[in-house]
């Protein structure tokens, strides 16, 4: 196998794994329901995610992980509630009052609209530093060594899984559903 087979096939076990974990929590329904719009929009946001992220992960490894979720949440808001006014929103509207260490805080007060400490916030809080925990973990079950080209690839893939899980997660609170048409 080589390595782009490898990180594809990571990322395909980790995204199904999140989804069995969230549907276990009944977070998720059995089937990730995605937008070609939110997703792609990952493309827009994922360096300079990194940038900030890579200076915190040992430090802060879940709120490395968990972050992309709440970003993926907040654009799968933005594309429901005016894509064409939202979609060219710059990476620094997640910022928090503190930048990047309060991005979670500032998403869903300002973006999703859930007051800090309300059983709603609560809830997807819960769900999303689950699921980076068990992102971390299926991690460091990988062979590779810290620093290495390896690790910052398996760390860009878990965020892209991250990001489309919180994207998931917000499209089933606002009512969508992943519909096989023939």
């Amino acid at each position: 196998m080589n390595d782009l087979e490898y990180y594809n096939s990571f990322e395909e076990r980790l995204q199904l794994e999140l989804l069995k974990l969230c549907n276990s929590m009944e977070a998720l329904d059995p089937v990730l329901a995605e937008s070609e719009d939110i997703t792609e929009k990952w493309n827009d946001y994922a360096t300079p995610y990194m940038a900030d992220a890579i200076e915190q992960v040992n430090d802060y490894p879940n709120a490395s992980i968990a972050w992309p979720a709440f970003m993926g949440m907040a654009v799968a808001q933005w594309w429901d509630v005016d894509w064409l006014a939202n979609q060219n929103n710059p990476y620094e509207k997640f910022y928090g009052v503190e930048g990047w260490d309060d991005m979670d805080d500032n998403i869903m007060v300002n973006i999703l609209g859930f007051p800090l400490g309300s059983p709603e916030e609560v809830q997807i809080r819960d769900v999303t530093i689950t699921c980076a925990e068990k992102a971390i973990a299926m991690i460091m079950k990988e062979d590779f060594e810290p620093g290495s080209e390896k690790a910052f690839y398996m760390l860009a893939r878990t965020m892209k899984v991250m990001y489309k899980i919180g994207a998931a997660l917000q499209l089933k609170r606002l009512g969508y559903k992943f519909q096989k048409y023939n």
